[in-house]
């Protein structure tokens, strides 16, 4: 498994809550996604040049 990017156990609560359960498969995936999402926000403020915090502006 690839590093993980999410609080595995706030998920599992929250999917808990409406009644369901949380497989692997589906912590892996998210935990890409949302890596995936941080990498095209550096990029993006890379190639518009100036600053160097992201912001909501960048999702």
């Amino acid at each position: 498994m690839a590093e993980n990017y999410i609080v595995v156990s706030k998920i599992k609560k929250l999917v808990k809550e409406s009644g369901y359960r949380t497989g692997m498969d589906y912590i892996n995936s998210l935990s890409v996604k949302v890596e995936t999402i941080v990498k095209e926000s550096i990029e993006k403020v890379k190639a518009a040049g100036g600053k160097k915090t992201l912001g909501a502006e960048d999702l």
